[in-house]
């Protein structure tokens, strides 16, 4: 088996139960080796930036995907993405918005922002359990990121 550098995953969610589940979801996949969750959109753009408690960070370690909700305090998902997307150092990492909104202008937003992909959470426990460990494994093991 190949040796991986650590995988970086940043999970921008502001439910403890969601964030969790997702976490457990990612763990038993045996995708989880580091990770980073904010609760809000501000601390996921100062972990992004390093900026405010993450001005310590190594700059040049970017997360190998960002999962995305959209409605967060302080600043929104939708604000979060446009701020990725619009940097030029940091526009190519993966943005995958994980939201329970399913209204047209969210995702026809999140795509014109540059999302990279958009998937409504599952209210079923198995099917959200799935969806995120397929996430994870399309993101962080079967994509080719560019260098």
């Amino acid at each position: 088996m190949k040796n991986y550098d650590p995988i970086e995953i940043l999970i921008v969610e502001d439910n403890p139960a969601d964030s969790e589940l997702m976490i457990r979801s990612l763990k038993k996949q045996g995708l989880l080796n580091e990770l980073c969750l904010v609760e809000d959109g501000q601390a996921a753009l100062d972990f992004i930036f390093c900026e405010g408690e993450y001005a310590h960070k190594n700059k040049n370690k970017i997360p190998k995907v960002v999962f995305l909700d959209l409605k967060l305090p302080k600043i929104s998902g939708l604000e979060v993405l446009a701020a990725i997307k619009s940097h030029p150092d940091k526009k190519k990492i993966p943005v995958v918005v994980v939201t329970s909104s399913k209204e047209d202008p969210d995702i026809k937003a999140a795509y014109e922002l540059g999302a990279n992909s958009y998937v409504v959470k599952p209210v079923n426990f198995d099917d959200f359990v799935a969806s995120i460990q397929e996430i994870g494994l399309f993101w962080l093991v079967l994509n080719q990121p560019p260098v």
